[in-house]
């Protein structure tokens, strides 16, 4: 079996559990929403009854979203229907979007539920949804520590707000 080693996103996992705790006050969703920024301003592309979908500010690849529930809950399991009801409808409409905007080979939809399973915002469960191309781990991620994003987060934010 090949291993790949991606050591950059251990810095990423190590800061955000600063930020994670088991209160609302230190969670990074939780302090967007209460942010006074306009949406343009925090990615956030769409907001339902429940749910709302924003940009990751820190992609994997280009349009790499989160779908995550207005109500600070640490797991689905924690959740009413609704919820999880509209989580999932939007995760549908999020990939059909993304299909259409930027015709990927793929997708890679999921949720890092507490710290052990990955979770970099262990408090506040959410749902990532990015799309994929064929060859799109190329040697700057695997060999020079280094993503290659084709296009700023301002420009995927126009591209996807008007979509939903």
């Amino acid at each position: 079996m090949d291993i790949l080693w991606s050591p950059w996103r251990y810095d990423y996992i190590r800061s955000s559990s600063k930020h994670a705790s088991d209160g609302e006050s230190d969670c990074v969703f939780c302090a967007v929403l209460q942010n006074p920024a306009s949406d343009d301003e925090k990615y956030i592309v769409h907001r339902a009854g429940f749910n709302f979908v924003i940009l990751n500010i820190f992609p994997y690849i280009t349009g790499h979203l989160m779908i995550v529930p207005f109500d600070h809950l640490p797991s689905p399991v924690n959740a009413s229907k609704e919820i999880t009801d509209e989580l999932m409808d939007l995760a549908k409409r999020s990939q059909e979007i993304l299909a259409e905007v930027y015709s990927p080979d793929g997708f890679n939809m999921g949720m890092n539920i507490g710290k052990a399973a990955g979770a970099g915002v262990e408090n506040h469960f959410h749902m990532h949804l990015m799309p994929r191309w064929a060859g799109d781990a190329n040697f700057m991620t695997s060999i020079g520590e280094t993503r290659t994003i084709p296009e700023t987060l301002e420009t995927t934010y126009e591209k996807l707000k008007g979509k939903f």
